[in-house]
């Protein structure tokens, strides 16, 4: 249990030190999503399977490179710990990556069929 609050401890640190980056992220994402709902024919539905496919990608993607981008091997990795901060690191970014595809695509096929 130490271990998961020291997690979450750490978190909270690393985030007060980027929040300019997190609020700036945040107001592009709702930027997108107004853009995205304001288009003509769009369709929330048809984006929601292409914008998790591509967040499944990316989450795969960012579990193999992560380790090596935090100078570490997936060797090193030998807790159980850190496994489970490593998937979770791949999801969140992969969650990322689908949280901004998504309003993305359904604006991009708002576009094209009006």
């Amino acid at each position: 249990m130490y271990e998961i609050w020291l997690m979450l401890n750490i978190l909270w640190e690393i985030a007060l030190g980027v929040w300019p980056l997190l609020v700036g992220g945040a107001l592009l994402w709702l930027a997108l999503m107004g853009m995205a709902w304001r288009a003509t024919g769009a369709r929330w539905s048809a984006g929601f399977l292409p914008a998790l496919l591509t967040g499944v990608v990316v989450a795969v993607a960012a579990f193999m490179v992560l380790p090596g981008s935090l100078h570490s091997t997936l060797s090193d990795m030998g807790y159980w710990l850190d496994w489970a901060a490593l998937l979770g690191l791949a999801a969140a970014v992969g969650g990322a990556v689908s949280a901004f595809a998504w309003p993305l695509l359904v604006w991009r096929r708002g576009r094209v069929q009006a």
